[in-house]
């Protein structure tokens, strides 16, 4: 099969899961093609296009278009099926020629399959797979099905038309498709994110400091629940409890002002940490040194920081919504917390942290085993070539 990987940039190497996948599928003998925007990074593991440049000068715009509208000439056949197809839509004239530079790079692939890493990426682009012939595929994550659609009602009333196969993080991610418009007629494979284990060394639930190390790991955005963190610490303090809670990741300028100031409004600068963006060896060491592993969202579509914690052995806490269950396994492999409420997410902290070490030991342990037996990447790869080689017809 040759397969066509379409995300917004090419992945980092701490960026696991696209980089595991694209290596997954090579081994089981497809070709691999990785679409991005225009990038200075450059991509190893297979061959690397990007979508033409859209330039803000009107004069390099018409200049650039009438290049990519002279190496199109040879694919004039997918051009015009890709304008026929726009047409019965109802697209502008003005605004096809608009999508045919746009599309370009897409349009003059010869591939089995099209797949959209991101929801998001299908927009003005879900007609292109039925005009080259392949198959399209996209992946539902987090975002793009719990927040941007409550933004852009109906956005995706396209790609329902014309998407061939549907791949998840979770079944809760799927019925929130279905909420959207997605047809049960759809095939669709739910295929979690996988960690390497070889690589994430376990630790013991053992203390080995009396101070109560917390740790998050999340953009600081109001998605990932920071104000309930910022509450939740509040109490906490006022409890008298001796801890130390470190939050890993960056935002906005805006965002990071607001909860740097937030957190001087309730005199936590000495319990609160936020740390910034970290590669991702230094966050793994982080999750290492702490106690907890708490992920205070509002929603997630699986979260694989969660994972990665379980992974190293780490006690996990999460509020119980979007894929967080079918992550965590109460009171087995981790905690969940059933209200997005900061006062029952600091009772349960303070209870968990009261746990004979035997309790916690047993706990981290079943962690490890779950994601070892039932999130690896040899899993994943098995998963992935299925998507790509069953039947759909």
């Amino acid at each position: 099969m040759k397969i066509a990987l379409v995300i917004p940039s090419p992945p980092a190497y701490s960026e696991t899961f696209f980089r595991s996948k694209i290596e997954g599928l090579k081994e089981s003998g497809h070709e691999v093609i990785l679409v991005t925007a225009k990038s200075k990074t450059d991509f190893d593991l297979c061959e690397h296009k990007t979508h033409p440049k859209v330039y803000a000068n009107s004069f390099l715009q018409v200049i650039a278009m009438l290049w990519v509208g002279i190496r199109l000439l040879p694919y004039l056949k997918q051009v015009k099926t890709y304008y026929q197809l726009e047409k019965q839509e109802k697209t502008s004239w003005k605004r096809i020629v608009e999508k045919i530079y746009m599309n370009a790079t897409l349009l003059k692939l010869d591939i089995d399959w099209l797949h959209f890493g991101f929801a998001t990426m299908t927009i003005e682009r879900e007609l292109v797979a039925k005009s080259i012939e392949a198959k399209m595929a996209v992946s539902f994550r987090g975002y793009d099905i719990n927040v941007f659609p409550l933004k852009n009602p109906n956005v995706y009333n396209r790609l329902w038309k014309y998407v061939d196969k549907v791949h998840s993080i979770s079944q809760y991610l799927v019925e929130k498709g279905y909420a959207l418009g997605l047809s049960k007629d759809v095939p669709l494979q739910i295929i979690t994110p996988a960690v390497n284990s070889k690589l994430l060394k376990a630790t013991s639930a053992k203390k080995t400091t009396t101070k109560l190390l917390l740790l998050t790991i999340a953009r600081l955005h109001y998605i990932k629940g920071v104000d309930l963190l910022l509450e939740t610490a509040k109490i906490l303090k006022d409890a008298k409890v001796d801890f130390l809670w470190q939050v890993i990741g960056g935002g906005s300028i805006a965002d990071e002002e607001r909860y740097h100031y937030h957190r001087y409004e309730l005199e936590l600068n000495k319990e609160v940490q936020f740390l910034g963006k970290l590669s991702h060896t230094e966050t793994l060491e982080m999750v290492k040194k702490a106690d907890l592993y708490v992920q205070p969202s509002l929603n997630e579509g699986f979260c694989n920081a969660i994972l990665e914690a379980q992974a190293i052995g780490k006690l996990s806490i999460a509020f119980a919504v979007g894929g967080i269950p079918e992550n965590i396994q109460e009171g087995e492999t981790g905690f969940l917390v059933k209200k997005l409420d900061a006062q029952a997410l600091a009772s349960k902290i303070q209870e968990i942290s009261f746990l004979n070490f035997e309790k916690k030991e047993k706990i981290s342990q079943q962690g490890q085993k779950r994601v070892k037996n039932s999130f690896s990447l040899q899993q994943q790869k098995v998963d992935f070539n299925r998507f790509y080689t069953e039947d759909i017809s």
